[in-house]
């Protein structure tokens, strides 16, 4: 019960990441791009077997960025550039690996959590240092958001995906609750994109929208 496809970039994805300070867009793009390629290993794999031989290959790679120089990968070689100077490990980064793990064999609720968690809540955080995003935006709630709005679009079982809908909803409502502060706000813009995504496809006036936010942190 493998989800169809994972997120990929698209307009509205480019549109929030550009709202980053020019100093931390760099470790933002190599943060989401790690992202996608662990999500592209879901999409190209239909054996569970082989999918967790690729997640390993991942880890491996991750974790040895910090023991040696990045291997001719350019999303790894991105990482070893742009992040682990911030004081972002390869092992922490590792740990994203485990967030889809719970999606190659059968998907349950436990699967859901586990994978919001270890994807939306562990990026978020570690882009949120890489913005200098404020104390106080809440990042781990919009990423966990973020995730499960991302899943419930590409889940095939119709219960799992309003399981994860409503989560992602709930999340969601969280994060939107505070004054996001400037650095942060593309994190916030995700957020308010994955919400919006949450009723069906966005209206290209959804722009005005984030706009607002981008002035003023709401």
């Amino acid at each position: 019960m493998l989800p169809r496809t994972s997120v990929v970039t698209n307009p509205w994805l480019d549109l929030a990441l550009s709202y980053a300070p020019d100093k931390s867009r760099a470790a933002l793009d190599a943060l989401f791009a790690l992202d996608t390629a662990l999500g592209n290993v879901l999409r190209t794999t239909r054996e569970p077997l082989v999918g967790q031989m690729r997640l390993a290959w991942w880890r491996e790679a991750l974790q040895g960025l910090d023991a040696s120089s990045a291997p001719a990968e350019p999303v790894l070689q991105s990482l070893a550039d742009a992040v682990l100077p911030l004081g972002i490990t390869g092992r922490a980064l590792s740990g994203m690996v485990e967030a889809w793990e719970p999606l190659l064999g059968d998907i349950g609720t436990g699967s859901i959590d586990d994978h919001a968690r270890l994807r939306g809540r562990a990026l978020f955080t570690m882009a949120g240092m890489a913005l200098d995003a404020a104390p106080d935006d809440p990042v781990g709630n919009a990423g966990e958001g973020w995730a499960l709005a991302d899943l419930a679009a590409n889940l095939s079982d119709p219960a799992l995906a309003s399981q994860a809908r409503e989560r992602a909803a709930t999340m969601l409502a969280q994060a939107r609750r505070p004054r996001w502060g400037r650095n942060g706000r593309a994190l916030g813009a995700l957020a308010l994109i994955a919400g919006r995504q949450l009723d069906g496809p966005i209206p290209p006036t959804f722009i005005l929208r984030l706009a607002r936010f981008r002035l003023t942190g709401r």
